[in-house]
């Protein structure tokens, strides 16, 4: 087992270190690519064709809950996943991630709608994005704790690599819906030009596979495993040792995914539906904004291995806080240009938190449990600020359709139909967050590759077992 931290001959660390790079980015932005077709689908065009019957408001609110579905699989797919992530290996268990994704998104492209199936239809869409949550759930960890193994001397930058599938994804599933819309009549776009996207995973699912075949297990598992540490169960574990650590990284996630779900998702329904603007118009904004992403991400991943981790997040989450407000009155406007300046401006101020995000949070979590405690922290804000916020938004706007939880017994009759609701929820996330950020210890400068405990020195010998348990 002594030489399982050895690379073969002829092949250099950083060779490996760009190979995991790759493989980590490639595979989330395939990934992203399938979860934000159906965010985007969601708002388009499931409504129409999965709930024919309901009221637009009505559909579009069912949807967002089925889509719900999806964020709160994550936390067990990480569960899942970061238990085999930390016994059998990162690399491994990220071919089955990358695989369950695949094959739930090409099944969508292929599923009838209502007029087929009736509610059928409806029940397999959930559960195919039930299989797409718990594939993401276990990916984002792996991603991050494979290509920060392998590049621990610059972790902020190179575990931002991975964050940077979710704007590329975020390009290639809006840009392929807004293409298809574009050049086809919108009764062949709702016939069959949507599923498409959906069906291309396949070919990108081949690609991502590829990849990962290449890459060796990283040098921090490998040692985990020649010195006999590994868990039997290392999601449980991780939960009784550092339940804190787990708490506060869902927490510090909340002024990042919330708002982003509101920036990305629920913008669609109300340029188009409130502000009464054009689908491509709203596709463009948020594809333009993704583009500058591609960016701002890796650049304030490198910025937080030179300031520090926790100084540059806290920068991100009362940027966030500030920019609620002037958000949407920059989109009440109606002024193409302003309204375009708050789409980016609102990803800028989320990319300053998701850059140093994956370091800031598996930094934190001791090698052997390192894949499960950072997927399950990770994933447990899809619960209480993603899946949550698409809905909380419509609700908040005003259509809230459940008696007696009425828009005028919530909230103050002067308030339906404004954002200021959801402008002040955006701003309680940042509060929340910025409170968790403060209390998160900043391991940034801590040697990963050793082992360390909360309460416990690194060097000091932690329990042994063998591998098969």
């Amino acid at each position: 087992m002594e030489n399982l931290e050895q690379t073969p001959p002829g092949t250099s660390e950083r060779g490996q270190l760009v190979r995991a790079i790759a493989a980590s980015t490639i595979g989330t932005t395939i990934e992203w690519y399938d979860f934000f077709l159906y965010n985007t689908a969601t708002a388009l065009v499931f409504a129409k064709l999965f709930l024919p019957k309901e009221d637009p408001l009505t559909g579009t609110l069912t949807l967002f809950g089925a889509q719900f579905v999806g964020f709160a699989a994550r936390p067990l797919g990480a569960f899942i996943f970061g238990h085999f992530g930390d016994r059998i290996g990162r690399k491994a268990t990220l071919i089955l991630t990358l695989l369950t994704m695949g094959l739930a998104s090409a099944a969508i492209g292929i599923l009838p709608t209502y007029a087929q199936w009736g509610v059928t239809a409806a029940w397999v869409l959930t559960l195919l994005r039930l299989l797409q949550g718990i594939a993401v759930g276990g990916e984002w960890g792996g991603s991050v704790v494979l290509s920060m193994e392998w590049g621990p001397k610059r972790r902020g930058w190179v575990a931002s690599w991975p964050q940077w599938g979710v704007p590329a994804g975020l390009v290639l599933g809006n840009g392929a819906l807004l293409y298809l819309s574009k050049t086809l009549s919108n009764a062949q776009f709702l016939a069959w030009g949507w599923r498409v996207p959906f069906l291309l995973s396949l070919v990108l699912v081949a690609v991502g596979l590829y990849v990962r075949f290449s890459i060796l297990e990283t040098p921090s598992f490998s040692r985990v495993i020649s010195e006999n540490r590994v868990e039997r169960v290392p999601s449980l574990k991780v939960l009784s040792e550092q339940p804190r650590e787990i708490i506060l990284a869902a927490l510090l996630r909340v002024s990042e995914q919330a708002p982003f779900y509101i920036f990305t998702a629920f913008v669609l329904t109300y340029v188009t539906g409130t502000l009464k603007l054009s689908r491509e118009f709203a596709l463009n904004g948020v594809l333009l904004a993704a583009l500058l992403s591609l960016f701002s991400i890796p650049f304030f991943g490198w910025l937080s291995d030179v300031i520090g981790r926790k100084t540059m997040y806290l920068i991100g989450v009362v940027s966030v806080g500030l920019f609620a407000f002037p958000y949407f009155i920059l989109l009440d406007t109606r002024v193409a240009g302003l309204m375009l300046l708050a789409i980016i401006v609102s990803l800028v101020t989320h990319d300053m938190q998701y850059g140093p995000q994956a370091s800031f949070i598996a930094e934190n979590f001791t090698g052997r449990m390192r894949y499960s405690g950072a997927s399950i922290g990770y994933q447990l804000a899809s619960i209480v600020a993603g899946g949550p916020a698409p809905i909380i938004a419509v609700w908040l706007l005003g259509g809230a359709p459940w008696p007696p939880l009425t828009t005028q017994t919530l909230l103050l009759p002067q308030y339906k139909g404004s954002f200021v609701p959801i402008a002040v929820y955006m701003v309680g996330c940042a509060v929340v967050s910025l409170i968790a950020t403060l209390l998160m210890p900043d391991r940034s400068k801590v040697d990963i590759g050793q082992e360390y405990e909360l309460g416990r020195p690194a060097q000091e010998p932690v329990r042994r077992i063998s591998p098969a348990g």
